[in-house]
């Protein structure tokens, strides 16, 4: 009796070890069901199992029980209830199994009935798959419990019955690149934690995939089983589920070679739409403004910038004299205006957005308005890298708007996120700055910038790895000035400080050498000018905003009108509206041409009333500075045009 009992024990152990590893099966409970119902939900059950991974199948080893509920909200499709039971909702059963579930529209991401309750299965099923994976069958009893863990954002450990295994591989839903793509990045200087809030929230599929990892993991296996288009619109989620499960769909689509995006150049005659070809990147620039005195910019403002062939030049240096074509990606804070409120970006108080911008107008803005000096400096990037940066980028102008703080999540935080995203290296990931001149420094130590092409100034203005501040072109100019007349001045700051009044006599004493350039520096005085004047009117109406002062809404409404329809240009998914999601495709395009077209024209108009606009916001004083100022470029220009026709020369415009 002994054997037999213990044949009967050897027997059941392999009957049980045998199920253990068998592949996933979708058991249907037929209790109370009828022929065609049991029909019906098999076929839904028989699909789902046709669109999964083979390595999904082999790997979730268990029988899962699908049951119909009358317990669950009328508006809910299903839920796994454990690890070993999903329910659907006997609501929906009805038209599932006289078909005409998979003819009624519903305002949900797929569109039919039938359509949703696929996707539930498979999200549900993920949901199970998640918490479960690849954890070893000596802790099958935990494995549930501990795949339900709340440490995906880094706030809470383990359960104490799962501190052991912690050196098993991660679930989806916690693994790093997982989390980096769908936006719970690293905190910069914050080793080890994930961002609670999630900034990925424009065009996407279902928003409730940002209410948590668990949740974006089952949203997204959905559509990358469910939607041929996936691929093109979340390429880098579609390349990492295709990874993970050695697998991908059959039946995906071909995906442009271009991704679409919003130029944010001020030059509101051009035509902002555009693509970017990442074959036709060469390099990627880490580009440092460097500091100033305002606080907004002590530490320098870091940027990135795509070194871009024109069409038809192979990649290579010669690439990096294409000036017109390279792009710049420049994290900032969105207040509709250039300038910032100081207060409100320690606060958290702007959206955070990445602007595409053209090199020319960055380096204008800089080197010639603040008078601040640009560093571009060489990434050491793979191809691979490059392409996948470029295409990150792409995704997080269409998909990003964050929150912008000067102290923890500012430029250079940005970039830092945008590069670990973007290129997956592992020595950006334990990697920490959240200074731009810092962050140069940090990514010249560990080998991925080549600071070495800035050690001759020369070789560097020439080669466009450095772009010079106009202040010592300015000062140039004022020694001619020094040279030829007795002015008390010793630097061109205290000569921009004069009253454009003081500086008028000066102008009939001038030759022609000293006109020119006195010419140069009265353009300087105008830009500083007008800088003052537009924090000036950003303060005053930003006040008023606040404060809810109408006394100024006579004088703004341009204004208000230029800053309600920028705003585009930095988040360019509102062109779109609902419907879609990702990167815009083909079909989308012709509206997006259409829309982008209508607002530009609109900014082309108003910014044409918006000068008489502005100066009725500003105060008298600076008015008054504007109108001396202008009045001496004039009165400069024509002395000019004068001594230089006296010379014998041809009269100038």
């Amino acid at each position: 009796m002994r054997r037999v009992a213990v044949w009967l024990m050897a027997s059941a152990l392999s009957l049980l070890c045998s199920n253990a590893f068998a592949d996933l099966s979708l058991a249907l409970n037929t209790d109370g069901l009828s022929a065609a119902q049991i029909r019906a939900s098999q076929a839904l059950l028989d699909e789902a199992m046709l669109k999964l991974p083979p390595k999904f199948v082999s790997k979730l080893d268990r029988k899962v029980e699908v049951h119909w509920s009358d317990h669950m909200p009328s508006n809910a499709y299903g839920q796994a209830d454990g690890p070993y039971r999903l329910d659907l909702n006997l609501n929906l059963l009805a038209t599932l199994t006289d078909g005409t579930a998979a003819t009624t529209k519903t305002t949900r991401p797929h569109g039919t009935v039938r359509n949703e309750m696929l996707a539930t299965v498979l999200h549900e099923l993920t949901h199970i798959y998640d918490r479960a994976q690849l954890w070893s069958d000596s802790d099958r009893s935990l494995i549930f419990m501990c795949g339900r863990r709340a440490s995906s954002l880094g706030k809470v450990g383990l359960p104490d019955n799962c501190r052991g295994q912690t050196d098993r591989r991660f679930t989806l839903s916690d693994d790093p690149r997982l989390l980096d793509l769908a936006g719970w990045p690293q905190y910069v200087g914050r080793r080890g934690d994930r961002e609670e809030k999630n900034g990925q929230v424009a065009r996407s599929p279902d928003i409730y995939e940002i209410s948590s990892p668990i949740e974006f993991v089952a949203v997204n296996m959905e559509y990358f089983l469910l939607d041929p288009a996936y691929a093109c619109r979340r390429p880098a989620l579609y390349d990492y589920y295709k990874q993970h499960f050695g697998w991908a769909p059959p039946d995906k689509v071909e995906c442009p070679k271009a991704y679409p995006f919003l130029n944010a150049g001020n030059d509101f005659a051009r035509e902002p739409l555009g693509k970017l070809d990442p074959e036709r990147v060469y390099e990627v620039d880490y580009l440092l403004a460097e500091a100033n005195q305002n606080i907004a910019s002590r530490w320098g403002h870091s940027m990135l910038r795509l070194v871009i062939c024109k069409p038809g030049r192979p990649r290579g240096p010669d690439c990096r004299l294409d000036l017109d074509q390279h792009l710049v990606l420049s994290y900032r804070a969105f207040v509709n205006d250039l300038q910032l409120s100081s207060w409100s970006g320690l606060t958290g108080g702007y959206p955070s957005r990445l602007f595409v911008l053209p090199l020319g107008q960055v380096i204008d803005e800089y080197t010639k308005t603040e008078l601040r000096s640009l560093a571009s400096v060489p990434m050491k990037l793979s191809r691979a890298e490059i392409d996948g940066l470029v295409q990150r980028a792409a995704e997080m102008h269409w998909a990003y708007d964050g929150d912008y703080w000067f102290l923890s999540n500012n430029c250079a935080v940005e970039n830092l996120k945008l590069l670990r995203s973007g290129t997956n290296d592992p020595k950006l990931q334990n990697l920490d700055s959240i200074l731009p001149n810092g962050l140069l420094e940090v990514l010249k130590g560990r080998g991925l910038a080549d600071t070495s092409v800035l050690d001759d100034p020369k070789e560097a203005l020439r080669l466009g790895y450095r772009f010079d501040s106009y202040r010592d072109r300015y000062q140039a100019m004022f020694d001619v000035l020094r040279k030829s007349l007795p002015i008390k001045q010793t630097s061109v700051e205290d000569w921009l400080a004069l009253a454009a009044k003081d500086r008028t006599p000066w102008f009939a004493q001038a030759d022609l050498r000293t006109s020119a350039a006195m010419l140069l520096l009265e353009q300087a005085s105008l830009r500083r000018q007008l800088l003052l004047a537009q924090d000036e009117v950003k303060q005053r109406y930003l006040s008023a905003r606040e404060q809810k002062d109408n006394s100024v809404a006579h004088a703004t409404g341009t204004l208000q009108d230029i800053l309600a329809n920028s705003g585009f240009l930095s988040r360019p998914a509102e062109l779109l509206g609902s419907g879609g999601y990702g990167l815009p495709q083909e079909g989308e395009w012709q509206r997006l041409e259409a829309e982008s077209t209508q607002r530009q024209k609109q900014l082309q108009r108003l910014t044409g009333d918006l000068d008489q606009e502005v100066r009725a916001l500003l105060e008298p004083e600076r008015a008054k500075e504007i109108a001396a100022t202008e009045a001496n470029l004039k009165q400069i220009g024509e002395h000019l045009r004068a001594l230089h026709k006296a010379a014998g020369g041809l009269e100038l415009p």
